[in-house]
């Protein structure tokens, strides 16, 4: 049956004929501005598809293809940029960081470089993520922070296979050896909480003390100062890889997690390497 058009009583406007629960809708047709931009648009599309590349096999009139331009603009900026990045490969890190010009442009290419390489671990901004990714911008260093330090562990990385000059600590696992017992690692840990001055047993710590004497001096020292030429953490300050809790300190007695840092020599050019040993150095923790 033929829907029945009507004009609304108030408006004067026709109706659809539809109507919903007692509510007619008007028939309001577009504004004509609003129909003339989309009809442009249409057309601009249709022009945009006869320049540009747009359909398999179709390359445009106008012959231009991103991907083509992109690769002519690098080469254009390498070609500027050699004769610094020649500069940087050739000096070390202490004449970059002393000379102003090369200073600027290894901060510059450090920071993009951190950014693609570095900061999928260590944060944006250095500030490292607890569960074994160090802190960049503070001053607690496990392997060193000077230049030279930095720039050792950037080139052959920790703990990986794939370079024998790889930085290399091994703790033991004394829960999981047996070397410890249960007990014996929580009065450990009570110890090495005293350290910072976190103790809340202190018989425990007392008998920790003993067995950290025995087991555990050599590589973190007396007072858990730490040791930077076997990468033995400080124990004696609030920046913790893998949690300051005694519940978490114990996990690590009981069976340490190593973290592994890839070796950047031969996958980056050394100039950037270079670049990033000063971009790292400069970020708040450098010595």
């Amino acid at each position: 049956m033929p829907t029945k058009i009507e004009k609304d009583t108030v408006s004067g406007q026709d109706t659809t004929g539809h109507e919903w629960d007692g509510l007619k809708e008007l028939n309001t047709p577009l504004p004509k501005w609003w129909l003339y931009t989309f009809y442009a648009t249409i057309v601009w599309a249709l022009v945009w598809v006869v320049v540009y590349p747009s359909v398999p096999f179709w390359r445009g009139t106008s012959g231009w293809i991103a991907r083509e331009a992109i690769v002519g603009e690098v080469e254009a900026a390498n070609a500027r940029n050699a004769p610094m990045m020649a500069r940087l490969r050739e000096a070390t890190p202490a004449q970059i960081a002393a000379d102003p010009e090369m200073r600027a442009f290894a901060l510059a290419g450090g920071r993009v470089a951190f950014a693609n390489n570095c900061a999928g671990c260590h944060g944006a901004g250095g500030q490292g993520a607890q569960g074994g990714y160090p802190t960049l911008a503070d001053d607690d260093w496990i392997w060193g922070g000077s230049l030279e330090a930095i720039q050792q562990t950037i080139r052959h990385g920790i703990r990986n296979t794939e370079d024998d000059e790889a930085r290399t600590s091994i703790m033991p696992r004394f829960g999981a050896d047996g070397m410890l017992t249960a007990a014996q690692i929580g009065d450990v840990a009570e110890h090495v909480l005293s350290l910072s001055g976190r103790a809340t047993d202190q018989a425990a710590a007392g008998r920790g003390q003993a067995i950290f004497a025995e087991q555990c001096v050599a590589c973190h020292g007396d007072r858990g100062e730490g040791n930077r030429d076997v990468g033995a953490p400080r124990l004696s300050d609030q920046v913790w890889l893998y949690g300051n809790t005694k519940a978490q300190i114990m996990a690590i007695i009981n069976n340490p997690r190593m973290g592994v840092m890839p070796a950047w020599q031969g996958r980056l050019d050394p100039a950037v390497i270079n670049m990033l040993t000063v971009y790292v150095h400069s970020l708040g923790g450098g010595e």
